[in-house]
């Protein structure tokens, strides 16, 4: 087990350079298509059929038992493949592993898994993946995570039989590990050319990161959408338990097939007591479900898709994964938007649809289109408004310090890049008020409802210039408490009226209207088709804009493994982590940086101590990633 772990150094440290490649033109000499497929344009055609596809149900044995009945648990996974797989075609697999296909179902028309006639055949074939794909020469693998639908087990949210479901898998399509059908006959995947891509949202893309992570032989290539890296930063902040009453046993129990709830319990029970819900500190049960140190093991190329507003897989995961395998120097691509919880098929679904093909038929079919030449990232700047960029941070963004000076007779402070002489003196004090709403909080100090005393707020002047941040803040305090227990938040504001992203329905309103995506069939007497509710992005205009926030145990100052009590009225150094963000300022607006205490805007389990925090400004700051460094902040009138 890790002695130390560093959750935040490396997202102000490491800024990847890398040049813009040049764009290869797709078309420019048609690749050689392997035996087969029909390529034009520079990508696979629908040359194979749909409604003659070969579907099968496959059981592979694992090399663990989650629910301690000592059998070894057992993964099921459904497929779906061309007729042709079976004639000598041999074809990659597009997975999507999931725990979802009996309760929560995917995608946002919530479709769940559905055998109608009883053959053990899978019917109804949740998202638009196997219409589209298998006639472009895919298969499709639909998985069962272990403790789920047709797999046996207990879920264990984010441990190693979650992790090892989709491996298992991979072992079996490789000729690793022995597979069979409902009848106990075994089957080895001929068919199979050896490439596996990953693809998921949420948890689905979790467990691909799990997989990259393991280092399997034969995964090519993962989609994490709104994925997690570190269970525990799914769980906690900085030592603060952010989702309380044992979640994991909680999400267990969710994703539990009904008539297995009750026997999974005594593992839920189990996950509650392992997780440390009193302390919230990281231990050996979070190491197992923390998949940053393993980075390294990643031999998959990554294409990571997450909403900077996403407050369920909060945007830290994204960016934690992205410097971690910049760092082990594996090939990736980013996709950035401004929605929340969002999967990119419902807030960009035609540029989508067009990237994930082209990424497929690079990485696993092997043909030359130039994908892997056009820039890493693409990013949502305003709803509907995207550009691209080499690398993210975006290269030219540097870690700028910007001091906190405070105001006087109750005004607010100001924002400076340089020091104040004689800070050491100044403090100002405030009382942390657990119950202040999020909204409260970012009042602009001028409103007459603004909270005067439960709060530090800190002023630019109006902006000469836009200022342009790429990265993640840290707000850097020194600060004594009148007790001995209490949590440190900062948050970064932008006053001033514009259009901006909304976190109604995480930015998205879902219409009526429906468009296709792939081909359709009748499998046991069911339409199985590639139709979707289109969506609309939401947008708002308001006068504040929360830009991004962060909290820290008081607790854990010193380290996530141990908490510590606060020795009253000693100065501490506090580093409040914010989590990541790509946002422009615009000339005209203040910029705002508002202290707190125990933020109930953040975490459910907001400490009620009410302590009495002293900020010290001696060294107090906040560390911006500022597109052209201190030049830009001075441009823009910090001085």
């Amino acid at each position: 087990m890790r002695t130390t772990r560093r959750w935040w150094g490396t997202a102000v440290a490491v800024t990847v350079a890398a040049a813009m490649l040049p764009v290869t033109p797709a078309t420019a000499r048609p690749p050689k298509a392997p035996a087969g497929l029909v390529i034009a344009d520079g990508v696979t055609q629908p040359a194979f059929g749909y409604a003659d596809a070969i579907r099968e149900r496959i059981f592979v044995t694992s090399d663990v038992d989650s629910d301690a009945d000592g059998a070894l648990d057992v993964v099921a996974m459904d497929i779906i493949r061309p007729k042709a797989s079976d004639a000598g075609l041999r074809v990659p697999v597009i997975m999507d592993a999931s725990p979802y296909y009996s309760t929560q179902c995917r995608g946002n028309d919530s479709e769940c898994k559905v055998d109608l006639d009883g053959d053990g055949l899978l019917d109804r074939w949740p998202l638009f993946y196997d219409n589209y794909f298998v006639p472009r020469g895919y298969a499709v693998v639909l998985l069962d995570m272990i403790g789920t639908n047709n797999s046996t087990g207990c879920p264990t949210s984010g441990g190693r039989p979650d992790n090892v479901s989709a491996p298992v898998a991979i072992d079996w399509l490789n000729g690793r590990r022995k597979g069979v059908d409902a009848d106990g006959n075994e089957v080895v995947a001929k068919w199979h050319n050896g490439k596996t891509g990953m693809i998921g949202k949420s948890y689905d893309g979790t467990l691909a990161n799990a997989a990259a992570a393991s280092g399997v032989k034969g995964l090519t290539t993962i989609v994490p959408i709104s994925a997690i890296a570190s269970w525990y930063d799914y769980s906690r902040s900085n030592g603060l338990v952010t989702r309380a009453n044992n979640y994991s046993g909680s999400l267990s129990n969710t994703v539990t097939n009904p008539s297995r709830r009750a026997y999974c319990a005594p593992v839920r029970t189990q996950l509650g007591q392992d997780g440390d819900d009193v302390t919230g500190d990281y231990n050996a049960y979070w190491a197992e479900r923390d998949y940053l140190p393993d980075a390294k093991k990643v031999k998959a190329s990554v294409l990571l898709v997450h909403g900077i507003n996403d407050d369920n897989v909060r945007a830290d995961h994204f960016s934690k994964w992205w410097y971690e395998l910049a760092k082990h120097k594996v090939q990736r691509k980013l996709w950035l938007t401004g929605t929340g919880h969002i999967d990119p098929f419902d807030f960009r679904r035609t540029e989508w649809v067009n990237t994930l093909h082209r990424w497929f038929d690079f990485w696993l079919h092997g043909i030359k289109n130039g994908i892997m030449h056009e820039p890493m990232v693409d990013l949502e700047r305003l709803p509907d408004v995207w550009e691209t960029h080499a690398d993210w941070p975006i290269p030219g963004s540097k870690p700028t310090e910007i001091w906190l000076r405070p105001g006087t007779d109750g005004a607010p402070g100001d924002l400076s890049v340089k020091s104040t002489p004689g800070g050491k003196k100044q403090t100002a004090t405030f009382t942390d008020t657990p119950t202040m709403s999020q909204a409260n909080a970012i009042r602009h100090p001028s409103d007459p409802a603004a909270n005067k005393d439960n709060r530090l707020v800190f002023l630019s002047e109006p902006l000469k210039a836009p200022l342009h941040i790429s990265g993640t803040p840290i707000v850097k305090i020194k600060a004594s408490v009148n007790g001995e227990d209490t949590n440190f938040a900062g948050l970064l504001v932008d006053y001033g009226t514009r259009e901006r992203f909304s976190t109604s329905g995480d930015g998205i309103r879902t219409l009526t209207t429906e468009d296709c995506w792939g081909e359709s069939a009748t499998f046991g007497g069911y339409n199985e088709e590639a139709c979707y509710r289109q969506v609309v992005k939401n947008v708002a205009s308001n006068p504040q804009e929360l830009v991004t926030k962060g909290v820290i145990d008081g607790l854990n100052l010193k380290s996530l493994y141990t908490s510590t009590l606060l020795v009253p009225g000693k100065k501490n150094a506090v580093d409040i982590p914010l989590q990541p963000e790509d946002y422009v300022f615009e000339a005209g607006h203040q910029i705002g940086v508002v202290l707190l205490g125990s933020y109930s805007g953040y975490s459910s389990r907001a400490k009620q101590t009410r302590a009495e925090i002293t900020v010290h400004f001696d060294s107090t700051r906040i560390t911006l990633p500022i597109v052209g460094g201190r030049k830009a902040a001075e441009a823009a009138g910090l001085n």
